[in-house]
Order: C-alpha cells, then structure tokens, then sequence
C-alpha cells in the first residue's frame, strides 16, 4: 500500500498528535503507598484502555460471595441481545428457585414473572431466588448454568474464576479474584440495559399475586459517590465484604474492584478511595476515533467519486497527568479504491506505538459500498472526457 498523509489525515490526526510526537515516556503508575487499601485484594482499572492503575493481589483466588451474580447477570444480557428472551418474557419459578437462602425478593413458586424483573431484582437487590429462576429457565438446573458460566468465563480470559453456582453462596471450589472481576464488570457495561436498572435506588417487584417487595440497591455508591453508576457488592462470612463498581466522570470510565473488606463500610470506602485517586491523577486520551473520518479516498470507476474511510476500532490510552508521555500514531493507507466497494473493506492501518513499541494495530475500512460502473456508464463518461 501507498503511505498517504494528506491534509484531511492531517487535520483529523493533528488533535492526537499534538500530546503524542516527540514527547518521552513514562508507564502508568500508581503507587501502593499512596493508597492504603486493607482489604485483602483490590484492582483499579481504566475502562477503555484496560490499563491497571493500582492492584493489590489482584490474581489471588478468593471468595467473592455475591459478585458471582455478575455472571449470572452478563449471560442473562447477552441472550437478551440474541433475541432468546425480551423483557416480557413470562418464567415460570420453581420450588428450588422460590427456597433459596440469603439476600432474595421472596418469589412465590410455580408463578409467571417477567424476565425484567427476575434481572431488575438481581442487579438491584442481588436476589439468589431470582438468579437461580434464570438459570433454571436458559439452562435447565443450576448445575448445567455454572457450566456455562465457567465456559464463558474462560472465553473473557478471567484465568483465575471458577463457578460452582449462579449466586455466590458459600461452595468449597467457588473462587475468583479481583482482576477477574474488573473484566466481567467490563464486559457487563457495554450493554445498555444493564445501565437502565444499575443506577435505580428503589424500586418494588409487584408479585402476581399483587403481594410487593422493595428493592433497595445494594451498591450504595451509585446515591453517594458522583459518577457511579454501576456494581454488584458481595457479603458472606467467608468472602467477607466485596464491590465491584464503576464510575464516569468527563471521558474517562473507571473500574474498582475491593474483595474482602472487613466490613460493609470499609468496602465502600475504599472503593471510593480507589476512584478518587484515579480521578485526581489520571486523564483518557483517545488516540483513535472510529466515529471520525480519516478521508475521502477517490473510487475509481465507481457509481461516486469518493468514498469515506474509518479506524475500525477507537483506541484510547491512559496517562498521569502532568507526565509526558511516548504514545504516538502513524496510517499506511492506500490513495483510491476501485468499484466494487463493500462495507467492510480493507484500505490501510493505523499502527499505535508508545515508546517506539508497536501497541495496537487498527485496521481502516470503508463504511459504505460503492457500486461499480456499468459498461454504458463507463462509455458515457469516456465520451464525456473526449
């Protein structure tokens, strides 16, 4: 392919380049002694980057009581998005589902609840009967739902998880960590409905027997701590207290992750600690935009003159701020296509570097098809030029 930086690329990469080019640089950091964290595993990590901000025994297995439920909860989104289930989607409960201990919104059994409110109480309230009627409804028994859980598990790269069951209650051979964690919470926020019952204080789940039960959310942040809008927390004897949380503030996403706090208001706290200190001393910078267009490329003999080219991807990346720092980005791309164009297609690389080592390699493509000309068009235009 032809190197092509012509001044459309220049102007929209210039944003990026002017904090990137010649400056030096320096790893993102933070320092364990600048946060004093006492409960017995904790992970700070920056959204869209993944950059790990601060860890404490991060990878170490450990229970985590409730926050198992994450899993339960991203599963449950994901067939949502397949179309296997809407929101008003009638479940029928079991008598195992209605009996199980610990936090719960006290369903009824051998009753139709919505599947929105079988999620609504899991997310909000941590209800292990409503978690254990959504296993048994996408999976048949909560055995063959831990499986699947495992399986997914394993696909998002968290090596240090293993499920024995859907809620969280106390199992032997149940363990994850807070690494771990912060990846299933990363995954859990790109779906948008998930962010429609997350950020509820309370609420009530109106059995259809018109009996009521209040939902109080029990991340308590998202009241209290500004730009929190999402977590699951997690108390047993065993795990002690747990949260997984996140927060927004301007373009940056952080995610915090405490596991066994000695008590509740530890957990928040220092998970309030966590944020702070990361907001205070850390900025996003997004290198990449996929929702910009890179140029016009000309089409050659194409029913359009020109057609818009993007990063399949955006990129952002972390950085102390008032450190310089060494990122940096180039683009290889070719200067025309040729009819037929097809979404999708391939037309350069945007290769980002930090420190001279190549990081991330981000494929341009065209974003619409452009159909070719036919052989009377192409005559026309041959006469044309004559």
């Amino acid at each position: 392919m032809k190197k092509v930086l012509n001044s459309f690329v220049l102007c929209v990469l210039a944003l990026t380049l002017l904090f990137c080019g010649t400056m030096q640089g320096q790893n993102v950091a933070l320092a364990t002694d600048d946060v004093d964290i006492s409960s017995k595993s904790a992970i700070l990590m920056e959204y869209d980057s993944g950059e790990v901000l601060f860890s404490k025994d991060e990878t170490k297995h450990l229970p985590v009581a409730s926050m198992v439920k994450m899993m339960t909860i991203l599963l449950s989104l994901e067939e949502l998005d397949l179309g296997n289930v809407t929101l008003d989607t009638k479940i029928t409960t079991t008598e195992n589902a209605s009996s199980m201990g610990g936090s719960q919104v006290f369903l009824d059994p051998y009753v139709d609840y919505t599947f929105e409110d079988l999620l609504k109480s899991v997310i909000m309230a941590s209800a292990n009967d409503a978690s254990v009627a959504l296993a048994e409804y996408f999976n048949g028994n909560e055995k063959a739902f831990a499986n699947r859980m495992n399986r997914r598990a394993k696909e998002l790269g968290m090596t240090d998880t293993h499920y024995v069951n859907c809620t969280g209650l106390p199992a032997p051979e149940q363990y994850s960590s807070a690494k771990d964690t912060a990846i299933l919470l990363k995954e859990i926020l790109k779906h948008d409905t998930y962010h429609k019952y997350s950020t509820i204080w309370m609420d009530e789940l109106v059995h259809p027997s018109g009996r009521k039960t209040e939902l109080v959310n029990t991340n308590r942040l998202i009241r209290y701590y500004q730009g929190c809008d999402s977590g699951k927390t997690g108390s047993t004897n065993e795990a002690g207290c747990c949260l997984g949380a996140s927060a927004k503030r301007g373009d940056m996403r952080l995610i915090s992750v405490v596991v066994g706090a000695p008590n509740s208001k530890t957990r928040f706290n220092e998970s309030a600690l966590l944020f702070n200190y990361g907001f205070a001393n850390f900025e996003s910078k997004k290198l990449v935009d996929s929702q910009v267009a890179l140029a016009n490329l000309p089409v050659l003999k194409g029913k359009q003159h020109s057609v818009g080219v993007f990063a399949n991807e955006s990129f952002s990346a972390v950085v102390k701020k008032g450190d310089k720092f060494g990122w940096d980005t180039s683009v290889d791309m070719s200067d025309s296509v040729s009819a037929p164009v097809h979404t999708g297609d391939k037309v350069g690389q945007i290769t980002v570097t930090r420190d001279g080592n190549v990081v991330k390699k981000i494929d341009i493509v065209v974003k619409e098809d452009v159909k070719p000309l036919s052989w009377l068009e192409t005559a026309q235009k041959i006469l044309e030029k004559w």
